[in-house]
C-alpha cells in the first residue's frame, strides 16, 4: 500500500500537475460556497447530471441537444423506441451518469462493483446479457478508442484493475483531481469492457471527484470541461497518457485538472439559472 501511495505522490509532483490541481480545488471551493447551494443542493445536482450525460455523449460522437436530452431524463418525453445509434449512446450516458449518485459511498470501499453497476446501467440492451457487468474474457476484445492502439488482453485489464481497485481503497493523500484523473486514464486505455468504456471512464471519475470531496454536492461539470477542451484535445491528452511516459501522464492530469476547474464554472453557470428559474 505504500508503494501505491508513493506513485500517486510522485504523480502529484510531476510539472504542472499540482497547480492544475490547486486551481481546480479553488474552483470548486468556490462553487461549493455558492449562496444557491444553500438550500438547492439536488436541483442543481440534477441538472449538472444532465448536462454531464449530454457532454458524455457528445465525446462519443452522438451529441443532442440539451433541451432534448434534459426532457428525456426527467421523462417528459419518452425515449425513442427503436432508437438510433445517437440516441443509444446519448441514453447510455443518462443512465450512467444518473447511477452515480447513488454509487457514491461505494466507489472508496467496492470499486469494482462499482464498476459493474455503472457498466450494466450504461450497456443493458446494447450488449449480450453475458457481456454486461463484467471486464472482458477470452479472446473478447474491444474497438473503442482505436487511436490508443489495441486494447489490452484480458489478464492485463485483471491486473490494471486489481491496481486500480488498490488506488482506491488505499489512503487518501493526493490531491482528488490526480486519484480521479488515473482512474479516467486507466480506464480508458485499458478498456476493460467490450464496449461502454468511456462512458464508464467518465461517471467514475465524476463519482471520485464527489465522493473525494472535491466536489461534495455533485454539481461540477466535468464532462463539459473535457467538451470545452475540444475531443481531439480529450483523445490527443489519452493517447499522451497511454504513450507519453511521465511528461504524457502529467499531461493528461493537468488536462483532467483543467477540466474540472470548468466544470466548475458551469456548476455556477447552473447554480445562476437555478436561482432565477430557468432551467429547461
Amino acid at each position: 500500500m505504500n508503494d501505491v501511495q508513493a506513485s500517486l505522490d510522485a504523480l502529484a509532483r510531476l510539472p504542472g500537475v499540482s497547480e492544475s490541481a490547486e486551481a481546480a480545488r479553488e474552483a470548486c471551493t468556490r462553487l461549493r460556497f455558492n449562496e444557491t447551494l444553500r438550500r438547492r443542493i439536488p436541483e442543481a445536482a440534477a441538472e449538472s447530471r444532465i448536462r454531464g450525460a449530454r457532454a458524455s455523449a457528445a465525446l462519443e460522437g452522438a451529441d443532442l441537444p440539451l433541451e432534448i436530452v434534459r426532457d428525456r431524463v426527467r421523462g417528459a418525453v419518452a425515449w425513442p423506441d427503436p432508437a438510433d445509434p445517437v440516441d443509444e449512446v446519448v441514453r447510455a450516458c443518462a443512465q450512467a451518469t444518473a447511477e452515480t449518485e447513488h454509487l457514491v459511498g461505494r466507489v472508496f470501499t467496492a470499486p469494482l462493483q462499482v464498476l459493474a453497476r455503472l457498466h450494466v446501467a450504461a450497456m443493458s440492451g446494447l450488449l449480450p446479457a453475458e457481456q454486461v457487468g463484467r471486464p472482458r474474457q477470452d479472446d473478447e476484445t474491444s474497438r473503442e478508442l482505436i487511436d490508443l492502439g489495441d486494447a489490452p488482453g484480458p489478464s492485463e485489464v485483471a491486473a490494471r484493475l486489481a491496481g486500480l481497485a488498490a488506488v482506491l481503497t488505499g489512503p487518501r493523500r493526493a490531491p482528488v483531481t490526480v486519484v480521479a484523473g488515473l482512474v479516467h486514464g486507466e480506464l480508458a486505455s485499458m478498456r476493460p469492457f467490450v464496449r461502454g468504456n468511456g462512458i464508464v471512464a467518465r461517471a467514475m471519475e465524476r463519482l471520485v471527484v464527489v465522493a473525494g470531496g472535491l466536489d461534495p454536492t455533485g454539481v461540477a461539470v466535468l464532462e463539459v470541461g473535457y467538451v470545452g477542451q475540444g475531443g481531439p484535445a480529450y483523445l490527443g491528452a489519452l493517447t499522451a497518457y497511454v504513450g507519453g511516459g511521465r511528461q504524457g501522464v502529467g499531461l493528461w492530469l493537468q488536462h483532467c485538472a483543467e477540466a474540472v476547474t470548468s466544470g466548475a464554472a458551469e456548476g455556477e453557470r447552473i447554480c445562476a439559472a437555478v436561482r432565477v428559474g430557468r432551467l429547461g
